[in-house]
């Protein structure tokens, strides 16, 4: 490990300078990081990267899960409800049925359990790839909600697939009432177990003597915890996870302070940053090591790659087909009961269906995978498998990545209008914070208002809607008065939020972002 030191240093190197590059010629970072771990692969004397496959769930699976829950939009998540459902589950499930059918009937030597195992890694497509090219081009909001929301249960759908295929692999039988039961178990008791872990969190933070580092730290705990509570109660991690980052996140106001906020959103976004670089790195540097293990299983190089083309063919045409299918549902379903838009039109369904690259979860997945059985035998086609789960990696990254932002540009999707426009929103916000300021002031200190400076100055600020720097001089009393309205203009905010569905939280967020740094800048004054 510490003779490897310098590599692995070299290799957090590599990847900002990748993604400086991706920044620089407009390209997802994902595709990049790939083809370079695939270059390196090819250089004499690199070291060989190897994890524990038990410890790769643990490792990147709970902090990815749960930053993506943190800033998934609860709201955006409701809305699009059915879409994101369906997509996330059902579309999960017939995608590793058809993949288990097909590698049964077209790969010799593998069975129905090891085609449902191979099924369950490559049906989630990932979200980090589709965000990083939808932040690239415009885009509509409604594309990135729905995308962002599936991410957050295909993993979830995937992976309990993947465990009922472990143990059928393994013992060699599936019990379908045995496995409904431990089916429910795992979304019940994950959900369960994600809720009350996140409350417990939520109480430590409030009622502990806590500052901001103490702050960070539990909240880089925290999704380990989940995930490992879960787990240990036999209940899916990942639903843990997800659940209780969505809880958090939607209670983020009331247990952290703004200091703690901004303080850890800082550290998570270089920790995300390194956990992404570093797995679709590794995607590429595996590449050596899984083609040795191909040959020790007796499949030719070229067999392999034909299994691993075919397959992302399917999984290519399945996600077109069952986004189309989804538009025909919405139409139909549409007379009957109310949906969230009852004609999305043809090209909506095009760009859905395409965005189906996939990459971190099915990378872990496939790893995860052990070397032998329990009884000491060796895994049947593991390294196949991984080889298949890199070529469908590989293949949707590099096509669909590529070629996602010039169809994005070509179809010219239509403005859906699901929420007002965004300078329209802004207006609409500081309008009504500047109400909600006055209004306070007013109401609560008009005596002091006439006879202080800065809050005349304040309650001008608002009555213009402009923005004036602060005096450096400001009183103790008025600095009171000051955060108080904060305060203010921050539950007005989460209020509007929650009771106007056309503003779009991203923005709501944004002001709540502001109202943070306003009450660091009051603790410097």
């Amino acid at each position: 490990m510490l003779d490897h030191f310098p590599f692995y240093l070299t290799l957090i190197v590599l990847i900002v300078l990748l993604i400086m590059l991706s920044n620089k010629i407009k390209v997802a970072y994902p595709v990049l990081l790939v083809l370079g771990g695939l270059t390196m692969s090819f250089i004499p004397f690199i070291p060989v990267m190897k994890i524990d496959p038990e410890l790769i769930f643990i490792i990147f699976l709970p902090p990815l899960l749960y930053e993506a829950a943190w800033t998934n939009s609860w709201k955006e998540l409701w809305h699009w409800r059915r879409i994101i459902g369906s997509f996330a589950f059902i579309v999960v499930f017939l995608t590793a049925i058809a993949v288990a059918f097909i590698a049964n009937s077209i790969i010799p030597g593998f069975s129905l359990a090891l085609g449902f195992l191979l099924g369950g890694i490559v049906s989630p497509p990932d979200a980090v790839s589709a965000s990083v090219i939808l932040k690239l081009v415009k885009a509509p909001k409604r594309m990135s909600s729905i995308l962002e929301g599936e991410s957050l249960l295909n993993d979830a759908s995937s992976l309990i697939i993947f465990r009922f295929a472990m143990i059928a692999v393994a013992t060699g039988q599936f019990i379908w009432y045995e496995a409904a039961l431990s089916f429910g178990w795992m979304i019940i008791g994950g959900i369960g177990t994600g809720l009350i872990v996140g409350l417990l969190f939520l109480k430590a933070h409030k009622w502990l003597p806590t500052d901001v580092n103490m702050d960070i730290i539990l909240t880089l705990v925290t999704p380990y915890a989940m995930y490992i509570a879960a787990e240990e109660v036999h209940a899916s991690g990942v639903l843990a996870v997800v659940s209780g980052g969505l809880f958090l996140s939607y209670f983020r106001h009331h247990f952290l302070t703004g200091s703690s906020r901004l303080s850890g959103e800082n550290v998570w976004q270089s920790l995300i940053f390194l956990l992404n670089g570093l797995v679709f790195l590794l995607i590429g540097l595996d590449l050596p090591e899984i083609i040795s293990g191909l040959q020790e299983e007796g499949f030719g190089f070229y067999h392999a790659t034909a299994y691993g083309l075919f397959i992302t063919f399917v999984l290519i045409i399945g996600r077109m087909i069952a986004a189309y299918g989804a538009l025909i549902t919405t139409l139909f379903a549409s007379h009957f009961i109310k949906v969230a838009d009852s004609n999305p039109g043809l090209k909506a369904p095009l760009l859905l269906g395409w965005t189906g690259m996939r990459g971190v979860v099915s990378l872990a997945a496939a790893l995860s995978i052990p070397v032998t059985l329990d009884s000491g035998m060796p895994f049947p086609h593991r390294n196949l498998i991984l080889y298949i789960t890199f070529i469908v990696i590989l293949v949707t990254l590099v096509l669909q990545g590529l070629t996602l932002p010039f169809l994005i540009k070509k179809v010219k999707l239509p403005n859906f209008n699901d929420h007002l426009p965004e300078e329209e929103t802004k207006n609409l916000l500081r309008e009504a914070l500047a109400k909600e300021s006055l209004n306070y002031l007013t109401e609560n200190h008009k005596v002091e208002v006439e006879h202080s400076f800065h809050l005349q100055k304040l309650a001008t600020k608002w009555e213009k809607q402009m923005t004036a720097d602060e005096d450096p001089n400001l009183s103790e009393r008025t600095k009171l008065i000051y955060g108080n309205i904060l305060e203010k203009q921050r539950q007005l905010l989460i209020q509007m939020n929650n009771k106007e569905k056309h503003i779009d939280e991203e923005i709501i967020r944004k002001f709540l972002h502001q109202i943070d740094l306003e009450e660091e800048k009051l603790k410097l004054e």
